[in-house]
């Protein structure tokens, strides 16, 4: 697009989100994915199973839990609580339940990576995993549920005394089970979520500890690194923090080269950490901007549109097909910048990317997101089987909703108090 194609009409320049029609689509979509996910999920076994594109389970008979897609369920059960989705307070009850008595070692502590009917399956010790477990227990917190302070309390030891490493400001990723060896291996997105994960642990308990680790993350992973590779954001490193840009890996989370996907997800991430510590590092909202202009500069197809999942360092897609995350982290993004800038660039983006999103990844016929396309856009499952979850997809239709001064699960608590005020 040229400049003058980044200007909108006065005519049309109001925010979508503002708009009545716009927020009542997202709303349905938002309960759409609910009516897809939450009921079928279940497992009566524990934990939840993992559906297919249709909504049935992949494998009812000994399905694998991975501690991710627990704690994800969790959390969004969290936020049907808070926005008044019925049904959400039992999934989130199932999903505690299972975290604190199956994931959690109460042998050797941590949180192990997945289990099946039998019991344990992988008991590697990840800080990927505790992040999502600290973020579950933080938004378990806001809703009251029982396990949460205890979850919280635990989890957070685990990661200060286990994972963090303050001589860099950032996590360490994988132990064996017990604890005996740490692998060299460091990556920046188990340091994404846990970036995440802090902030939403700072906003449930006001420790201003958690704000003060996400912080040391973006430094790292940004302001050292990122920046200095023309915002794309390095994903690997050995265990002395240099980068390997020849790090061949497993493809659904740690794919060699760059992921675009995740410098939209830190443009995210860092507007809400620019918010939380009260505006005062504007480098942040810097960062975001060029992220996200990378990520539609280089990681956006400009023929057939979609997200290219991996780029290599000349930015030449190599795993070309377009999964639904990046698209739904792209929209929060969006979503968040133009909130803080009034560049027609984010708003138009925000657009284009809701009408990529309604035309090719929203299954309206059958529910939820198609989770990878070709090419071409036509739907495949080379990398992913299935609906893997409700998490990204779901947040990117609450986002816009709700006030960016934080996490979205603050936004609605705010929401709701404002309207208590004015009621």
């Amino acid at each position: 697009m040229s400049d003058a194609q980044y200007t909108l009409p006065k005519s049309n320049s109001g925010p979508w989100s503002t708009r009545p029609f716009h927020r009542q689509w997202l709303m349905r979509q938002a309960n759409n994915l609910f009516d897809f996910f939450e009921a079928a999920s279940l497992n009566p076994k524990g934990g939840f199973f993992e559906l297919d594109d249709t909504g049935k389970p992949l494998d009812a008979a000994n399905s694998t839990r991975q501690i991710h897609s627990t704690t994800r369920m969790v959390h969004c059960a969290a936020i049907g609580s808070l926005i008044g989705r019925p049904g959400s307070g039992e999934i989130l009850d199932h999903g505690m339940q299972y975290i604190w008595n199956q994931h959690r070692d109460s042998r050797r502590g941590g949180y192990v990576w997945s289990l099946d009917n039998d019991g344990v399956k992988d008991g590697s010790k990840q800080a990927y995993g505790h992040a999502f477990v600290l973020l579950a227990a933080s938004s378990a917190k806001l809703v009251g549920h029982p396990l949460a302070d205890q979850m919280l309390a635990d989890v957070t030891e685990v990661i200060n005394t286990r994972f963090w490493d303050a001589s860099r400001g950032a996590v360490k990723d994988e132990y064996i089970s017990d604890w005996s060896k740490l692998l060299p291996y460091r990556g920046q997105n188990a340091n994404m979520h846990m970036t995440e994960a802090l902030m939403a642990a700072f906003e449930a308990t006001g420790n201003k500890d958690y704000l003060a680790k996400a912080e040391a993350i973006a430094k790292l992973i940004i302001a050292e690194h990122a920046a200095s590779l023309g915002y794309r954001v390095a994903e690997h490193f050995d265990e002395n923090w240099v980068l390997d840009k020849n790090y061949l890996g497993n493809e659904m989370f740690r794919p060699a080269g760059t992921t675009p996907g995740h410098w939209l997800e830190w443009a995210r991430l860092l507007i809400q950490l620019w918010v939380l510590g009260e505006k005062r590092l504007h480098w942040l909202t810097d960062a975001a901007r060029h992220l996200f202009r990378s990520a539609i500069d280089l990681g956006w197809d400009k023929v057939h549109g979609g997200f290219f999942y991996t780029l290599d360092w000349d930015n030449k897609p190599v795993m070309r097909e377009k999964l639904w995350w990046p698209l739904a982290e792209g929209i929060g993004a969006a979503s968040f910048l133009t909130s803080y800038d009034r560049d027609d660039y984010f708003q138009i983006w925000y657009r284009k990317l809701w009408d990529f999103a309604d035309n090719h990844m929203i299954d309206h016929a059958r529910g939820g997101w198609l989770s990878e396309l070709k090419e071409d856009l036509t739907p495949t499952s080379r990398l992913f089987v299935g609906k893997p979850d409700i998490y990204h997809a779901l947040q990117a239709c609450l986002i816009p909703l709700y006030p960016p001064n934080g996490s979205l699960t603050k936004g609605i608590i705010e929401a709701d108090h404002t309207a208590k005020v004015f009621h």
